[in-house]
């Protein structure tokens, strides 16, 4: 599939509603969008193939499980060289409590997420990525205080036609 061009208004219908329920059975979803049960399993299929659902996932409310700390640490590297990015990006895909991480524009180079048992823990792996040799510069932190609107997953909408 080459992107978004070949979606069509079911394809983006039903990867709303697999978005916001992901455990919604095929006959329910098939319903909601007015296909049989067998047409609605061939475009699921055909939308896990094509990449564009990527998975489905349980959100747990980890505070409940065990006492955390949510972390965003933004992140400064001394060289910007292809290879010295790939190796800090490798060495955070290792790193189970750094749940997300995105190379960013501006004044710093990355934004990282992590979830840590406590500050101390936190403290301890900034620590280790500043003297790893990975050439980490700098990391600021900001402690989650209260997570204000968590995901709850991308608008799925049509995207604007092109003169």
């Amino acid at each position: 599939m080459d992107g978004y061009s070949a979606l069509d208004r079911l394809d983006l219908k039903i990867l709303a509603i697999l978005q916001a329920d992901g455990r919604i059975t095929n006959q329910a979803l098939a319903q909601q969008v007015a296909l049989s049960a067998s047409a609605c399993l061939a475009r699921v299929r055909r939308l896990e193939a094509d990449g564009l659902i990527q998975g489905y996932h349980a959100r747990l409310d980890i505070e409940r499980i065990r006492p955390t700390v949510t972390v965003y640490g933004e992140v400064t590297l001394k060289s910007h060289r292809p290879a010295d990015l790939l190796a800090f990006e490798a060495v955070l895909a290792e790193i189970p409590e750094v749940v997300e991480a995105a190379q960013v524009s501006g004044s710093f180079d990355y934004l990282i997420k992590v979830v840590a048992p406590d500050v101390r823990a936190w403290g301890e792996l900034a620590d280790r990525l500043l003297q790893e040799g990975l050439g980490v510069d700098k990391i600021a932190s900001h402690i989650l205080m209260k997570d204000a609107k968590p995901y709850r997953g991308t608008p799925v909408t049509p995207a604007p036609s092109r003169p």
